[in-house]
């Protein structure tokens, strides 16, 4: 975690890419939320666009929303996922869109990271 408080207490903005599983709630909020404290990102892991090498290369960070995202992300980016810091929220997949739930649980679980 330390790296984190690096890059944001000498401002140099992070670039957090979050993954989900569709790219349609989670973490599609999650870069909504997150646009004005960090340069965000945000891709699904079997959407009609799944996230591509690019995005992860891109990103200083990547967010999961849960466990098996990080483990799919392995089996896809084995090169980049040894050189990236990959999060687990542990947030379930039952939450829509800017859902004001979602929205608190997010906010909750990435100020205990950050």
């Amino acid at each position: 975690m330390e790296r984190f408080k690096f890059l944001a207490g000498f401002g140099i903005p992070m670039n957090v890419l979050f993954i989900c599983n569709q790219n349609k709630n989670r973490s599609k909020t999650a870069e909504e939320v997150f646009k004005s404290r960090f340069n965000t990102k945000s891709a699904g892991l079997y959407s009609t666009n799944p996230v591509t090498e690019k995005q992860i290369s891109w990103a200083d960070i990547i967010v999961v929303m849960e466990d098996m995202q990080r483990a799919e992300i392995a089996k896809r980016f084995p090169k980049q996922y040894m050189q990236k810091q990959i999060l687990s929220l542990d947030i379930p997949d039952v939450y829509h869109y800017n859902q004001p739930n979602l929205i608190e649980s997010l906010k909750s679980k990435i100020d205990s990271l950050f």
